[in-house]
C-alpha cells in the first residue's frame, strides 16, 4: 500500500514538473525572438531510434490490421485461382497476363471444364506453366473407339479420339494432306531411316555408333517430336522407351503421341524436364529446337538436358537451323561448353528459300556426356 502511495507521488511529481519547464520554455520563447539552436541529438539516441523504427516496420510487415485481414478477395479474381494460390505454386509469368489466367480459372467447380485447349497453349507458350489445377471434369469425346492399336505405325489414326472443335482440318487425313511432315507418318519414318546427305543420321545408324561404344539405349527424351515418329521407331525396331515433349500448336500432336502407344508430355522448350537426374541414355532435339529460340532459353535447356543425362549418354541435336555467323559465334560455342566428345558435327548450307536469303545452315551433332566431370 505504501509502495503504491509513493508510486503516485512520484508520478504527480513528474508531471508538474513537466508542466512547470513546459511554461518557462514557452514564455523564454516568446522573450527571445531567435532562440539558440536545439542542442543535436546525440548518436546513441540517433541509433536507438533508428532500432525502434525497424521493429516496427518488422511487425508493421508480419502482422497485418485486422482491416486488412478481413477484407475480402476482389470479386473479379476467380475463387478457385485464389484457392490454388494458397495450396500450391503459381508460375510467376502467369500474373502477367491476368485476363487469360482468369478466364482459365473461371469456371464452375465439380462441373465440366471449358473446352479451352487454345487458350491453355497460349498460357503455356507465355511461361505460365505449370497451369493450375481445375476442380472440374476434363471434356472427352462422345464416341471413343472401342480399341486401339498397339502398333505405333497404325494405317491410319482414329479421328473420333480427338475433339476437333478448335481446329480447322477436321481429321488426321486432312493434317497429313496439309502438313505431311507432321502428320504423315510414312514420310516421318522414311526420313528417320534414309542417309541422303551428311546432315542425315539414320536411326539405325546412330544405334550402331551406341553399340560400338558399349553404350546402352533404354531410356530417352524427345524434345519437340511432333507427332512421335522417332519415338515410335525407337519403341518398334529397338524397345526403347522414349518421352516426346510437343505442343498442341494448330494440331493435335498429343493425341497423335498418345494414339499410337507412346507418352506425350504436353510442356513447352522454357520448361524443366520432368525426371530426375541422371536417368535418360539419350535426350533427341529435333526441329523445333533453332535459332527462333531465345539464347537464355537454349542455354538453360541445354543445361537441363545434361542434368537429365547420365554419364555416357547422348546429345543428338537433329538439323539444328540459324545463321552461319550465329553457329560460329554463339550457337556452336553454347553447344561446345558442355564439354562433351563429338561423336558427329555435320554443318551444310540450307538451301531454301530462307536459308538462302538469311544465311543459314543446318547442325546435325551427336555428342556423348563424360562419365565423370571434375
Amino acid at each position: 500500500m505504501g509502495f503504491t502511495m509513493g508510486l503516485n507521488f512520484l508520478l504527480l511529481l513528474a508531471m508538474v514538473t513537466t508542466n512547470i519547464l513546459s511554461l518557462y520554455h514557452l514564455s523564454s520563447t516568446v522573450q527571445s525572438p531567435k532562440p539558440p539552436p536545439p542542442a543535436p541529438i546525440p548518436d546513441h539516441l540517433l541509433r536507438q531510434l533508428s532500432t525502434i523504427r525497424a521493429a516496427i516496420n518488422h511487425l508493421t510487415r508480419h502482422s497485418p490490421s485486422i482491416a486488412s485481414t478481413a477484407a475480402k478477395p476482389n470479386p473479379t479474381v476467380p475463387q478457385d485461382l485464389i484457392l490454388h494460390s494458397q495450396i500450391g505454386p503459381i508460375a510467376s509469368s502467369c500474373h502477367k497476363h491476368p485476363d487469360l489466367i482468369h478466364r482459365y480459372m473461371n469456371y464452375s467447380p465439380f462441373s465440366i471444364c471449358p473446352y479451352d485447349p487454345d487458350l491453355q497453349e497460349t498460357l503455356i507458350l507465355n511461361g505460365c506453366h505449370p497451369l493450375p489445377r481445375r476442380r472440374c471434369f476434363s471434356k472427352t469425346p462422345s464416341k471413343p473407339p472401342s480399341s486401339l492399336p498397339l502398333n505405333p505405325f497404325p494405317t491410319s489414326l482414329i479421328d473420333s479420339s480427338v475433339i476437333w472443335n478448335k481446329y480447322s482440318c477436321k481429321s488426321f487425313a486432312c493434317l497429313s494432306q496439309n502438313n505431311p511432315m507432321g502428320f504423315d507418318l510414312n514420310a516421318q519414318r522414311a526420313s528417320l531411316l534414309k542417309y541422303t546427305s551428311e546432315l542425315d543420321l539414320p536411326v539405325n545408324q546412330f544405334m550402331q555408333l551406341a553399340k560400338s561404344a558399349n553404350s546402352v539405349i533404354r531410356l530417352g527424351i524427345d524434345i519437340g517430336g511432333g507427332a512421335g515418329t522417332f519415338a515410335a521407331l525407337m519403341k518398334k525396331f529397338y524397345n526403347v522407351t522414349m518421352l516426346t515433349t510437343t505442343m498442341n500448336v494448330n494440331a493435335p500432336y498429343n493425341e497423335a503421341v498418345a494414339l499410337r502407344g507412346l507418352a506425350p508430355l504436353h510442356v513447352p522448350l522454357q520448361q524443366r524436364l520432368p525426371v530426375f537426374e541422371g536417368t535418360m541414355d539419350l535426350v533427341r532435339c529435333g526441329r523445333a529446337v533453332n535459332r527462333w529460340i531465345p539464347v537464355s532459353v537454349m542455354e538453360f535447356m541445354f543445361y537441363d538436358v545434361d542434368r537429365v543425362l547420365r554419364g555416357g549418354g547422348y546429345l543428338w541435336v537433329d538439323r539444328f537451323f540459324s545463321k552461319g555467323v550465329d553457329l560460329e559465334k554463339v550457337y556452336g560455342p553454347l553447344i561446345e561448353r558442355l564439354g562433351y566428345k563429338k561423336v558427329k558435327w555435320a554443318v551444310a548450307n540450307k538451301t531454301d528459300p530462307s536459308g538462302l536469303k538469311n544465311g543459314e545452315v543446318y547442325l546435325t551433332a551427336v555428342l556423348q556426356k563424360p562419365v565423370s566431370k571434375r
